[in-house]
């Protein structure tokens, strides 16, 4: 229902102060273009692989290789942090070769599918964050790319959209990976070896898709018009930073980032909570990827029309109530249901409605690195926020670390509400 055809349509309709797009009187909205789907489709496959990692990461390390939480956060810091240090790398090589973002892309997921079974080796500190910073590595050649063949493919008015109908496929693969990984911890005696290797055989599928069913090149003539009369050097690339709107993108992304936790400290803190048994442990991810799918398309849609950061304040609004439940003394039995749905939330109200924003004010033919711009900034918030939230933990305690969190959170979203409230129209 979703499938239309990729070619640009007509003049890109504007885009107000807010984020929100007008539609034209009398035009039909675009419907989300085959490119949009075959990422998709490789996003949910890479996904059922590295979320089967994922899932059982958190306590493959704590609980059987008695990492403290410091640790931890170190790792997890570099799993989801380290990809920042090559994402503008992996935006300026995509723009560079003016269209080849599918190939940036491919080595990316390439990268991250050789690195799997390498988990098979490591048994200590040092080499498990070798492979998973080469596994991040990986992610970050691809991101970018991967966006901008989205941002590119789609009109403005239906970005958003677009956007959303990716990360609900994407989510669904996050949605699988634990299903599997749960499974798999279950039937075999060597559950964690098992994991890694039958995740290894997904990402190298995922690859296939992406070789064989998404279109090279960029999607319209107009960004490889743009491409030539805007050479994407790295000084273009920097100057980026200085358009008003795209550094205000970026500041906010990145303040924001410094107070969101991490997803794997959110479900050990779920656990620690409830006391839920190590083998349910792996199900934890379920509810936040159930949430992020279901609810993905609907927060792009409405991002277009009532606004994109609208919608992406609110998404934080909701990681704060998530917060705020993990904080209070209330016991019951919806608690996990509840702080997973506010999780889930968050992401559908953010993750693609970021990159949708910050699309409407990068030209097509930087338009890679403009979101590694964006993209790099968040990604190294969140890493400082793993390695701070694990050192906190470990000196102060769970409770303490997270309430620095939230009052972190609640401040940071506080002040970016009022950068980013649009400017008021001048009068005619």
């Amino acid at each position: 229902m979703y499938v239309a055809d990729s070619r640009a349509a007509g003049t890109p309709a504007p885009a107000s102060a807010d984020g929100a797009v007008r539609h034209p009187a009398g035009r039909r909205r675009a419907a989300v273009a085959p490119t949009v789907l075959a990422l998709g489709t490789v996003s949910l496959i890479t996904d059922v692989s590295s979320e089967m990692v994922t899932a059982v990461l958190p306590l493959y390390l704590v609980a059987g290789l008695g990492l403290s939480p410091l640790g931890f956060g170190l790792l997890d810091g570099v799993y989801n942090g380290f990809s920042a240090v090559v994402r503008l790398a992996g935006g300026h090589l995509a723009d560079r070769g003016g269209g080849r973002h599918k190939a940036v892309a491919g080595l990316g997921y390439g990268i991250s599918a050789l690195c799997k079974p390498l988990l098979l080796l490591a048994h200590t500190l040092t080499p498990i964050g070798l492979i998973l910073a080469a596994d991040r590595t990986g992610k970050g050649l691809r991101t970018a790319p991967r966006d901008a063949l989205i941002s590119l493919s789609s009109p403005p008015e239906s970005r958003g959209r677009a956007f959303g109908v990716h990360r609900a496929m994407d989510t669904a693969g996050a949605l699988l990976g634990p299903l599997v990984a749960f499974w798999i911890l279950r039937a075999t005696v060597d559950g964690y070896d098992a994991v890694f290797t039958v995740s290894s055989c997904v990402a190298v599928v995922g690859v296939l898709v992406l070789v064989l069913f998404v279109p090279g090149g960029t999607a319209t003539a107009a960004a490889a018009t743009t491409a030539v009369a805007e050479r994407p050097t790295l000084r273009a690339a920097l100057a980026l930073l200085r358009t008003r709107e795209l550094r205000r993108i970026t500041v906010c992304a990145v303040l924001l980032g410094l107070a969101t936790v991490s997803d794997s400290f959110v479900y050990l803190l779920l656990q620690r909570r409830l006391g839920v048994p190590d083998r349910w442990f792996a199900l934890l991810p379920l509810g936040t990827a159930a949430a992020f799918l279901l609810l993905a398309v609907g927060a792009g849609r409405l991002a277009d029309r009532v606004g994109r950061w609208r919608v992406f304040l609110a998404g934080h609004v909701a990681l704060l109530a998530a917060y705020g439940l993990l904080l209070t003394s209330w016991h019951r039995t919806a608690l996990p249901y509840a702080v997973l749905l506010l999780h889930g939330a968050f992401y559908a109200a953010t993750d693609g409605v970021l990159m949708a924003a910050a699309s409407d004010r990068v030209p097509e033919g930087l338009r890679s690195t403009g979101l590694a711009v964006v993209q790099t900034g968040q990604a190294l918030a969140r890493f400082a926020c793993s390695l701070l939230f694990g050192a906190a933990w470990t000196v102060w305690g769970d409770r303490t670390a997270l309430l620095a969190s939230a009052v972190a959170l609640a401040v940071c979203a506080a002040w970016c509400s009022l950068t980013l409230r649009p400017a008021p129209e001048a009068s005619v």
